[in-house]
């Protein structure tokens, strides 16, 4: 379906997605490349010029702005966010976003490999987008609408909300941060700063999607440091790094426990980096589920594997540190589920059926949640993301930008609630 603000959020969505902003997570920084200022910088600019209010680019690379309410309400300060990141998985230097106007349901091929296509037949939401128009790379890079298209959405909102002071809202808050995509997005300073009392980050997929449950995460270091000795010289002294790193991936579960064996509630143990030579290395890995006990029973689960290796080789040293993630919103949010229950009102009442499942991923809500700011998570449309064959419907966009004017103003209605 067509809304009033298409040709807007594909014109931001394109221009924003030509920006290179991709995280690097070994970088100590925040942001963790000094290229996500090019995005953020502009945003400020942006939110500047239509007539934001309190336009902050912190410290920390999160830029905050106000929209001051249009009446008088007693409703809670409601934040809306998006990241400007992309994900280190796949390249994001060089952008070339193509628009396929008034999609005819056949497959996509991309100009720049074609052995990338986008095919209805695999992907069944893309049948159901005949008439959109499906934005994509052009096959060697990421789009980026993770999360160019919620920053496309929360600044349209945004500008709308400004120029339209007859719509009824209570003071809304603006943030877009750096680094989701590897975990950091959420400083330390992030909730007080934002001053929010609930907040939705626009980083879903389907039409629909209204988000209060995530996965658990935690970050597991292995790191094994062997003795080096010269290859010649090695009998019964060298003492090989690399072989240890593989018997501990080939002592942990292959056929279950892994991402590409498990779907729906079940949760993981992914291997997403591994390096070093002889002497030392290194193997990274994220776990993942929705119950908080299994999540730790993951992290056991490996630094049991990481003992026995050692104890069949005592000359080396390894060592596993867990480091958490963010938890499952729904621990939060199931205590008060009114920023939820508007969500899905605010779908209906634009004509879309609102529907919640768990995600298999986090998002800055769910770090946000955590700390006191419940944030849900709506959607945008994006699709396939962290690959070439990533692809939006700038029509869900615009769908999702009218989730959020009604969203606004129902929180100007709904008063501050039970605590």
């Amino acid at each position: 379906m067509k809304t009033q603000f298409d040709h807007e959020l594909e014109e931001r969505l394109v221009r924003y997605c030509e920006i290179d902003t991709q995280a690097d997570e070994k970088s100590t920084t925040s942001p963790s490349t000094a290229k996500q200022y090019d995005l953020l910088n502009l945003l400020v600019e942006e939110l500047t010029a239509i007539g934001a209010q309190e336009v902050t680019l912190t410290d920390y690379g999160a830029v905050l702005a106000t929209l001051p309410a249009t009446v008088e309400t007693s409703a809670p300060v409601i934040g809306f966010l998006a990241h400007v990141d992309t994900s280190p998985a796949f390249k994001a230097s060089d952008v070339k976003p193509i628009v396929h106007r008034n999609y005819d349901g056949s497959d996509i091929v991309l100009p720049d490999d074609p052995s990338q296509v986008l095919s209805p037949k695999k992907m069944p939401y893309l049948g159901a987008k005949m008439g959109d128009d499906i934005v994509t790379a052009s096959g060697t890079t990421l789009l980026g609408a993770d999360d160019k298209a919620g920053v496309a959405i929360v600044m349209a909102m945004a500008k709308h909300l400004l120029a339209h002071p007859e719509l009824p809202h209570g003071k809304l808050r603006i943030g877009f941060t750096p680094d989701e995509e590897i975990g950091r997005g959420v400083h330390k300073n992030l909730p007080a700063d934002l001053g929010a009392t609930f907040a939705y980050t626009l980083d879903g997929a389907e039409l629909g999607e209204v988000v209060y449950e995530t996965f658990s995460a935690d970050k597991a270091t292995v790191h094994i440091q062997g003795v080096s000795i010269h290859p010649g010289n090695a009998k019964d002294k060298l003492v090989n790094a690399l072989h240890l790193a593989a018997k501990i991936i080939d002592t942990l579960p292959h056929v279950t426990l892994t991402p590409e064996t498990t779907d729906e509630r079940q949760g993981f143990i992914h291997i997403y980096q591994m390096s070093g030579t002889a002497a030392a290395a290194e193997l990274n890995f994220i776990l993942r589920d929705f119950e908080m006990d299994n999540l730790a029973a993951q992290g056991e689960l490996i630094q049991q594997v990481c003992a026995t290796i050692q104890a069949t080789e005592p000359r080396a040293k390894i060592t596993c540190t867990i480091t958490p993630q963010y938890r499952n919103m729904r621990y939060w949010l199931e205590k008060d589920m009114r920023p939820v229950e508007l969500a899905r009102e605010a779908c209906r009442q634009v004509g879309v059926e609102p529907f919640s499942p768990p995600i298999r991923g986090g998002t800055d809500g769910s770090r946000l949640t955590e700390l006191g700011v419940p944030t849900p998570n709506i959607f945008t449309g994006m699709q396939n993301i962290h690959g070439p064959l990533e692809w939006v419907s700038v029509q869900d966009m615009g769908r999702a930008t009218e989730v959020c004017l009604k969203l606004a103003q129902l929180w100007a209605a709904a008063g501050p609630g039970e605590p």
